[in-house]
């Protein structure tokens, strides 16, 4: 056999159908589309989600619960058992250290919460985002410490939010340069 010999399977491959060229194609004038209608227009078509007119299913269903606003934290949860199973006596448990031992995934990094389950054999220092009140406490007991770390950074400004917060900004030296003359003469 050779590559010139090469064919598709019987069967597995169809002419396709050419719209628009003549009445003996078969797809003549109106090229498929039928007469007239909605989708017989250029860029017609329903719109996504339309059912003819019927209640769509996005407006049946019942709404519930609202996100807020930049979207929920979501932790990566680890507790003081696994941690403990894990690191030597004395070792510093950051959210690197997680990752590598597996504890976490890489996109855990962000925001770690540590939880009390399990029992803690030896001191450690545990450095988290969040620690629960009894985890602190049985870290704290087998002689270990805990650092919580501040939440990640917020994101680049926008250009409104920038724009937004200069104008703030200059408002606040106009009232401060205007009242202090107001100040003096009283």
């Amino acid at each position: 056999m050779r590559l010139e010999d090469l064919r598709p399977a019987k069967g597995s491959t169809k002419k396709i159908k050419r719209r628009g060229r003549g009445r003996s194609s078969g797809t003549g004038k109106t090229s498929g589309r039928g007469h007239k209608g909605l989708k017989a227009r250029s860029g017609g078509g329903a719109r996504p989600g339309f059912e003819g007119g019927q209640m769509p299913l996005y407006r049946r269903l019942p709404k519930r619960g609202f996100l807020p606003y930049g979207g929920k934290t979501e932790f990566a949860i680890v507790n003081v058992g696994d941690i403990s199973a894990r690191f030597a006596a004395g070792s510093v448990v950051d959210p690197d250290g997680l990752v590598e031992a597996g504890l976490i995934k890489r996109s855990g990094r962000q925001a770690l919460k540590v939880l009390g389950d399990g029992d803690v054999a030896h001191a450690l220092t545990v450095k988290a985002h969040r620690v629960s009140e009894s985890a602190k406490q049985k870290l704290e007991a087998a002689g270990g410490s805990v650092e919580v770390l501040p939440d990640r950074p917020p994101g680049p400004e926008t250009k409104r939010q920038a724009a937004h917060s200069k104008q703030k900004a200059s408002a606040r030296r106009r009232d401060a340069s205007t009242a202090t003359p107001e100040a003096a003469r009283t």
